[in-house]
């Protein structure tokens, strides 16, 4: 049984806090003064008597010096057995220290009033819910020192619950709400362990997140109520489930639906993480099942995140992102699956969350740098160009090269801002060079474009200003596409590129023979060079003890005779031995980039080598 003191409440002897007989005008004066008269004393012991409201009055001991009728009934005795009886035994006062206080308080004058509540068992064997209101009395009695009443307060409760089951529940599955979910987990995650001496003690929970595949389409197509429905069946296979595994087990399972098609399955005292993938799976398999819905027949999956852990430590924020992130890596990896929380995973989307907020700004604070690859000429070995690598100078993780960064450009739009850096730093050092080199063939700059960049931004307005800003010849600027991104050209994209040749610059296709490789293309696209993919030159490996690929070998010749023949240049990336380049010059491979020739350097190392032959060796690092 629990009660609650009221609070805050008006001061002991305050006209709030005490009983009084009330005074008339006749009394206001004169002897009769002290007190009532002997007719008023009896109306008000009839009124006393006949109330509906359960009373009795206690004396400054807690005895009970008189108690009604309405009491009396309500405890299932007569009112005179009442009678010195002590009343906090009646009405379970006395089953707590802090009730008892102020119980106590209230009889000796030193608290105005005291409410709590308690449930009592009623003669007919039923149950009821009693608020209980104890105030000081006011009379020159020694005997009388509070009046007590009972009300009985069931039909309210039963209200109260009715109207708290409505809110914490779901009208359309009839199952735990979002509300109720994280009120039992925070409750969950608060409590000691469960203790059973036949097991060792564990104190852990687990959490199944579950997400319908393509309910949408449900609702869109055949409308809210099929829809509804359907997510009431998904409701009882899922609670039919949670009760399959729950049984035999010290843990209990809460099964709610938080909102739209997610629900949670939340495993109180689980086993351990094969408790929970024995679940998630038996959801699977649950579900697969069709669904027979007025006359229609449907099918759904589901994708589900699977989180279980120590419940120390544990906060309910920090399950349910775990939860909602693993959701997320489900439907990543195909959907109609079941994936289970990877602290390694969840730290490596940390850090790309981190270089996601923070990217735009290093932009700003000019966080970036360029180091440069030479392109070398398989002919005479002479250094002809270069390729601009971007670098990330992150104050926190360090020197990050592209593949840790580019690709969340391309999703959040930074890269329109970053690349456009980019190409007007390469073009700037690429007409530096030039300047410092009067004697020696420019270098040609190389520059990479995400296909974001001709979408999002006018590039060929950006490079006709970054070339008459920076003086650099269009003929010297040389723009790398993905060979997916090339080959998927149409409307604006094509026209841009087009634009771009028309200016002269050169279009190349980086990582050619990977994507599409749809030979139609490259007939009516501007593309001046094909970049070879690094894969086809490493099956050309003859050097430490390697077995060349003839079927590579056969490729590229034939990639670079067709090149040739519609007026194509081919650049052979990740060259790394003496052998490979042998063998691709052979072939006709025009240029060569990689390991063999140099490292990505800094724009001083590429200056020592302008003019200078790239004989086969070190790799210049």
């Amino acid at each position: 049984m629990s009660g609650t003191s009221e609070g805050p409440e008006p001061p002991a002897g305050s006209a709030l806090g005490t009983v009084r007989p009330p005074v008339t005008e006749r009394h206001a004066a004169g002897p009769s003064a002290a007190g009532p008269s002997a007719a008023e004393l009896r109306d008000y012991r009839a009124a006393f008597q006949v109330a509906v409201l359960a009373m009795a009055v206690v004396d400054h001991e807690g005895q009970i010096v008189s108690a009604n009728d309405a009491l009396a009934g309500l405890l299932g005795t007569d009112a005179a057995a009442l009678a010195a009886r002590p009343a906090a035994d009646l009405v379970d006062l006395a089953s707590d220290g802090r009730t008892w206080h102020a119980y106590r308080e209230v009889l000796h004058g030193r608290r105005s009033r005291f409410r709590c509540t308690r449930k009592l068992k009623h003669p007919d064997g039923r149950s009821l819910w009693a608020e209980i209101t104890v105030v000081p009395m006011d009379t020159p009695s020694a005997t009388g020192g509070a009046l007590l009443s009972v009300a009985d307060i069931s039909d309210r409760r039963e209200l109260q619950k009715r109207l708290r089951h409505l809110q914490m529940h779901d009208p359309v599955t009839r199952l735990p709400n979002r509300t109720l979910f994280f009120e039992r987990l925070a409750a969950a995650l608060d409590a000691p362990p469960f203790q059973d001496d036949s097991l060792p003690p564990h104190g852990r929970i687990g959490l199944c997140y579950l997400d319908l595949d393509g309910f949408k389409a449900v609702n869109d197509t055949m409308g809210h109520r099929i829809g509804d429905r359907l997510l009431a069946a998904v409701a009882g296979r899922l609670t039919d489930c949670a009760e399959r595994d729950s049984s035999g087990r010290s843990g209990s399972h809460l099964v709610a639906r938080l909102g739209g098609d997610e629900f949670a399955i939340l495993v109180e005292d689980s086993t351990g993480t094969a408790q929970l993938t024995e679940l998630a799976n038996e959801v699977l398999v649950s579900l697969q099942q069709p669904f027979d819905l007025v006359g229609r027949r449907l099918s759904v999956s589901a994708s589900i995140g699977v989180v279980e852990r120590a419940s120390a430590g544990t906060s309910p924020t920090g399950l349910m992102q775990a939860a909602d992130t693993t959701l997320y890596w489900a439907k990543e990896d195909g959907k109609a699956r079941w994936t289970l929380f990877d602290p390694e995973r969840n730290a490596h989307r940390m850090t790309r969350q981190a270089l996601s907020s923070t990217l735009r700004p290093a932009v700003e604070r000019g966080e970036f740098t360029l180091e440069y690859q030479p392109l070398v000429s398989m002919a005479d070995g002479t250094v002809r160009g270069v390729e601009a690598l971007v670098r990330w100078n992150h104050p926190q993780f360090g020197l990050l090269a592209p593949n840790r960064f580019v690709a969340i450009a391309e999703e959040d739009g930074t890269i329109v801002q970053l690349g456009r850096w980019v190409l007007r730093t390469a073009c700037r050092q690429a007409r530096r060079w030039q300047l410092d080199h009067p004697g020696e063939p420019p270098l040609f700059i190389s520059v990479n474009v995400a296909v974001r960049q001709v979408w999002d931004s006018d590039l060929v307005a950006d490079v006709a200003e970054i070339l008459a800003e920076t003086g650099l010849d269009a003929g010297l600027l040389q723009l790398e596409l993905t060979e997916s991104a090339v080959m998927g050209s149409a409307g604006r994209p094509l026209r841009a590129l087009q634009a771009l040749s028309d200016m002269g610059v050169r279009i190349a296709i980086d990582d050619f023979g990977t994507g599409y490789s749809n030979l139609a293309y490259l007939s009516r696209l501007p593309v001046s060079v094909l970049k070879l993919d690094g894969s086809f030159v490493r099956g050309f490996r003859y050097d430490d003890g390697a077995h060349p690929s003839p079927a590579d070998e056969t490729i590229v010749e034939a990639m670079v005779q067709l090149a040739h023949r519609l007026g194509l240049t081919v650049t052979a990336e990740c060259v790394e031995t003496a052998g490979q380049a042998e063998r691709l010059r052979r072939i006709g491979c025009d240029t060569g980039q990689g390991w063999l020739y140099s490292r990505a350097v800094a724009p001083e190392r590429i200056a020592e080598l302008i003019g200078a032959k790239r004989r086969p060796g070190p790799s210049g690092a």
